[in-house]
């Protein structure tokens, strides 16, 4: 059963506009983290406000734990929705302390519950020990799990999250991922994460929902949206991959392209004629008897791989973009030098 549903849920800001958000169904279990995932526009902050209670649907309903607190003829409001927020500047009171920051939501707790249960929501997000500091006194990290325990302190139905990563760091970016992840968990706690970023989204979320122009694009877990993306928007928004069109062999695995015979990884379900297919750079691997052979046009070091811009020998002149390949940081590629490659079946999908 579905703890969080979302029922063509759309937000028209104007009659004459666009939806922000179009017609969309969601369900959420419950203790599931979710993730927003979209460029800037989609409607993933519109569709956070509007479970939040800071915007209303133009139509559509939403319901939490069986309880509407949204349909045609009502909408709760914000306080009475039982949801924890945690904003993207965190919106700690600076005069206050840690601990009356946790307290803030719990006005109508008696003062000996609102002890019990700060000193409890402090210990979980590991500051116990900094009850008495002010925000000013700490980093960026422990700033964000205060944010995060006052949002819990109140024992919400469900924490809305509105892109908590972008102010930290890349380093701390990491660990707080780690750490935000291991806080919801440990608290049982249903979680939305509205993010831009696919390493936040794939990393703390049980399902990914990718947006855009207001619309679900796909809904699955991080693996799977990586591995198998729905559509040419999705493949090329979540991490790179190379696009190429062709025609389907009779054997419903091969399908013939301008750089060659590409294989599926299993067989289609259905004869198409012309197919799109998304390969994943690390899908390309460097061999002296590859099937496929280019030059080299760019290399960029990226760290972990070396990003390899190959323009094949059997391509058309006016092909429009060269092939992107993952290589090993101990194999030394030079601008110019020619390289074969094999294609791993398991890092190809069709798309829509």
């Amino acid at each position: 059963m579905s703890f969080i549903q979302l029922d063509n849920i759309t937000k028209a800001f104007s009659e004459q506009g666009k939806p922000a958000v179009d017609k969309l169904s969601l369900k959420i279990k419950e203790g599931e983290i979710i993730s927003l995932l979209g460029p800037s526009g989609c409607g993933k902050t519109t569709t956070l406000r509007m479970i939040a209670g800071f915007e209303n649907p133009s139509s559509g309903s939403i319901k939490i734990d069986g309880a509407s607190i949204v349909n045609e003829s009502r909408a709760l409001p914000p306080e009475k929705r039982g949801i924890g927020m945690v904003f993207q500047d965190y919106a700690l009171f600076p005069h206050m302390t840690i601990a009356k920051n946790v307290m803030f939501g719990l006005n109508k707790w008696k003062m000996r519950d609102k002890k019990v249960r700060t000193k409890e929501v402090l210990e979980l997000v590991g500051l116990e020990e900094y009850a008495d500091r002010y925000p000013t006194q700490l980093s960026g990290g422990q700033q964000q799990r205060v944010a995060l325990a006052r949002a819990l302190a109140p024992k919400p139905h469900v924490v809305l999250m509105d892109e908590p990563f972008s102010n930290l760091d890349a380093g701390l970016r990491e660990k707080m991922r780690f750490d935000v992840t291991n806080i919801l968990r440990r608290a049982n706690t249903t979680a939305i994460i509205v993010t831009h970023d696919q390493k936040d989204a794939f990393a703390v979320s049980d399902r990914v929902v990718v947006m855009n122009e207001g619309i679900i694009q796909q809904i699955a877990a991080p693996k799977e949206m990586y591995r198998c993306p729905k559509n040419c928007f999705v493949a090329q928004f979540v991490g790179k991959t190379n696009l190429l069109t062709g025609k389907m062999d009779n054997d419903l695995r091969n399908i013939h392209t301008h750089i060659g015979k590409v294989t599926l990884p299993e067989e289609s379900k259905e004869r198409m004629e012309n197919v799109t297919l998304s390969i994943r750079p690390e899908g390309c691997m460097l061999s002296e008897e590859g099937a496929y052979c280019g030059s080299v046009e760019r290399v960029t070091y990226g760290g972990e791989y070396q990003e390899l811009h190959v323009k094949l020998h059997n391509e058309p002149e006016l092909s429009k973009a060269p092939m992107i390949i993952y290589a090993p940081v101990e194999q030394d590629v030079e601008i110019g030098s020619i390289v074969s490659f094999d294609i791993k079946p398991e890092l190809v999908a069709m798309v829509e």
